[in-house]
């Protein structure tokens, strides 16, 4: 089974895009999440860098600019998603990755308290 660090990268536009509003709070992150053509796209206008800073996760093991290299993608490459952040905290504890899981949870904290969700 692979193994994963957090991307700090990915946190800290996490967080921009949480203070900024710049999410979605309802979706159906299987629908929406981007697929292969979508990152493709993605990458002919964006750097590497950027790419990755949408991704919770670094891939141990395969090289820097690689799509390999990240996992756990956060939103849309436009806005943060809820259920994006969701879904990496159920992926990332089932498959027992403690601190990816942890950041999305810390990740979706803020946001439902940006967001007026919590009580």
């Amino acid at each position: 089974m692979a193994k994963y660090e957090v991307n700090p990268a990915a946190v800290e536009q996490a967080k921009r895009l949480i203070e900024g509003r710049q999410y979605v709070l309802d979706s159906d992150w299987g629908e929406v999440q981007p697929r292969a053509e979508q990152q493709n796209a993605y990458l002919e206008n964006h750097s590497w860098e950027e790419y990755a800073a949408w991704h919770l996760g670094l891939t141990v093991g395969p090289q820097d600019e690689t799509k390999a290299r990240y996992a756990f993608v956060i939103g849309d490459f436009r806005r943060i998603h809820r259920t994006a952040l969701i879904a990496s905290v159920y992926r990332a504890s089932e498959w027992r990755h403690k601190a990816v899981e942890l950041a999305a949870h810390d990740l979706l904290q803020l946001l439902d308290a940006k967001s007026g969700l919590t009580a």
